[in-house]
């Protein structure tokens, strides 16, 4: 685990007025890191977009489940990367059958959309299945000059 001071988690139920919180509290976390106002405001869609997904896609909106944000600046001291994880409690899904938005019969439908932003947005990111049940996704941001 971390040390205490390094990471900020937002814990809450599966409802969509969080992400107004979420956004504020992303973008000042991008800033804190030194992101420029561009890749700040780019690292919020793809942190919104990943929440979007856990609320509506993940949990199905039950406010009996919960999404956690988690977001941390590597390493404490001098931060090289922004690290962000959201996870869901809802049954998963496989990340490779989510269809690519940019084949031509895909593109007039929503679906995929948001995972293709936060590929496009980050510079890594991971999907998969929780044990526990639920689905993680981590997105990594990389802070140093030019990214």
């Amino acid at each position: 685990m971390p040390p205490v001071g390094n990471i900020i988690r937002l814990d809450f139920p599966s409802h969509l007025d969080m992400l107004d919180v979420v956004q504020i509290l992303t973008d000042h976390v991008g800033q804190v890191g030194g992101l420029d106002e561009d890749s700040t405001h780019w690292v919020g869609v793809a942190v919104r977009e990943s929440v979007i997904n856990a609320i509506k896609h993940g949990n199905a909106e039950d406010r009996a489940k919960r999404v956690t944000v988690e977001l941390r600046l590597e390493p404490r001291g001098e931060p090289a990367r922004l690290v962000v994880r959201v996870l869901d409690q809802g049954p998963g899904f496989d990340p490779d059958a989510v269809a690519d938005p940019l084949a031509p019969e895909n593109l007039l439908r929503s679906s995929g959309r948001g995972i293709f932003f936060m590929r496009s947005f980050m510079d890594d990111i991971t999907l998969q299945r929780i044990p526990e049940g639920g689905m993680e996704v981590r997105m990594v941001k990389n802070l140093g000059a030019g990214e």
